[in-house]
């Protein structure tokens, strides 16, 4: 620092060459550091062809499995390390892959799509929203996320196993749904008695496998 002596006698202090050159130095280097880990996380997005979501209702008597495709869908991520995601299921999508019969098979289709089960035609989507992944052990990790379907929404957990490699993400795991938080009673033996053989399990499973390329 240099020390410069006024004529009125006061004393001024005045920064010298080098402190001004580390302040601006110091402040690159903030900002640079600030942009590095904003950019470190990449938005991967969701290949609608390449992934898939295949359903399991089971009933007393059996069950009926199917599948059903993504609207879209979006994950955060930096390497294997998941920060957020959004997917979206097209529930128009909803098909029958057990059956043989085209006329029950349609039949089923569309009871699913009434509003003894899914309402379809007053909610055509469904929605996850991650909000928090832990590690588990490798490449296993627990996803806790917000599912609605038919505009309610509840909180679900599931493991499921990430695998980030370049330009690509892909997941793959089990989803368990309680269809009865959502407003979906019909057949369910805990809101009805005397249903029999004809008792529909409130639980089914999605089992997803999603495959996304960085945006």
């Amino acid at each position: 620092m240099k020390i410069k002596t006024e004529d009125s006698g006061a004393i001024s202090m005045k920064p010298s060459g080098f402190t001004t050159f580390y302040k601006s130095f110091f402040t690159v280097a903030m900002l640079l550091s600030v942009l590095a880990g904003s950019v470190r996380a990449a938005e991967y997005v969701v290949d609608k062809t390449a992934s898939q979501v295949k359903w399991v209702a089971k009933k007393v008597t059996g069950q009926h499995n199917g599948s059903i495709s993504f609207a879209s869908g979006s994950v955060v991520a930096d390497k294997n390390k998941i920060s957020g995601g959004t997917f979206v299921i097209d529930m128009k999508t909803i098909v029958d892959e057990d059956m043989t019969n085209e006329g029950m098979k349609s039949k089923l289709i569309g009871h699913l799509a009434s509003d003894d089960f899914f309402s379809v035609a007053k909610f055509p989507e469904s929605k996850m929203d991650i909000k928090k992944v832990t590690p588990v052990s490798g490449d296993e990790f627990k996803f806790t996320a917000d599912l609605t379907i038919k505009g309610m929404t509840h909180p679900v957990e599931f493991n499921a196993k990430v695998k980030v490699t370049g330009d690509l993400f892909n997941a793959e795991g089990v989803i368990t749904v309680n269809r009865t938080l959502y407003g979906i009673k019909y057949g369910s033996g805990s809101f009805f008695q005397g249903l029999g053989d004809k008792m529909i399990y409130d639980d089914f499973t999605l089992e997803f496998k999603v495959a996304a390329q960085k945006k």
